[in-house]
């Protein structure tokens, strides 16, 4: 999914060992679809040194996701889950934190299952949301230590970016669950001027400032990864303007420029 500081480094699944079994859910054999992880990471859980799990799928569509290979559910995921547990036991105590990203990871049923699993290795909990899901994500949110919840556009204005129609609705239900949950978090922003010019974008920011938003990243697009020629082939280098990005700072007792 867009809105995540980086790209997966993928394993391939012969790194990972293959000796364990499947989890029983339901008289069937069910686990998280991985589609590959990243064993260590500064810049996806802040303060923490972390490891991220991708999990396959996601429902949207944005132009700039940076891991497209990950929107679709494969009967076969490429990564077994209980592999990658694995692989993080033998991460206590170089790592702080297991991050749960995407794709979009509150589209997996096991997705709680998962955490959990994480969590009694001694691991903190991060997650990275489009915020497609606002039942699944209220319900994992008790066993979140960090989350980091994308904000694509003025809610009545996301199907322009996920190609999905009504997607602003779950969205905004998912930013109400994250504000009123008392978890630590960071609302962010993809932004690239074709799609968000510089007015809508300022007045997203009001929304959410007024909505009660504290910690809030404005994430200028970076074709890395990126499949659509025409976003690729537009420069973004003065976007936004400075003036912009100082009204924007001004709003948020954190606001976060990244730009590259």
């Amino acid at each position: 999914m867009a809105g995540k500081t980086q790209r997966p480094s993928l394993l391939p699944e012969a790194t990972l060992p293959q000796h364990s079994s499947p989890v029983v859910m339901a008289g069937r054999h069910r686990s998280l679809k991985v589609g590959g992880v990243t064993p260590f990471t500064a810049t996806d859980y802040p303060g923490q040194l972390a490891a991220v799990v991708f999990v396959q799928g996601c429902p949207w569509r944005c132009g700039y996701c940076h891991n497209p290979h990950l929107q679709a559910r494969t009967s076969d995921s490429p990564l077994r889950w209980q592999d990658v547990r694995a692989l993080l036991e033998r991460r206590i105590g170089l790592i702080d934190a297991v991050v749960f990203s995407g794709g979009e990871p509150t589209m997996d049923p096991c997705l709680a299952e998962a955490i959990l699993e994480a969590r009694a290795l001694g691991f903190k909990i991060g997650l990275h949301s489009g915020g497609t899901h606002p039942d699944r994500l209220r319900s994992v949110l008790p066993m979140l230590d960090w989350i980091g919840l994308d904000i694509k556009a003025g809610f009545a204005d996301y199907e322009r970016i996920t190609r999905i129609r009504d997607s602003g609705v779950p969205a905004l239900a998912c930013l109400k669950e994250v504000l009123a949950s008392g978890v630590a978090y960071e609302c962010r922003t993809t932004a690239h001027p074709d799609l968000l010019p510089e007015g809508e974008l300022e007045a997203l920011a009001v929304k959410l400032a007024n909505m009660g938003v504290k910690n809030y990243a404005l994430q200028v697009f970076r074709a890395v990864g990126c499949n659509d020629e025409a976003l690729n082939t537009r420069s973004v280098r003065d976007y936004p303007s400075a003036a912009l990005v100082e009204r924007l700072s001004g709003m948020f007792p954190v606001f976060t420029l990244r730009k590259t």
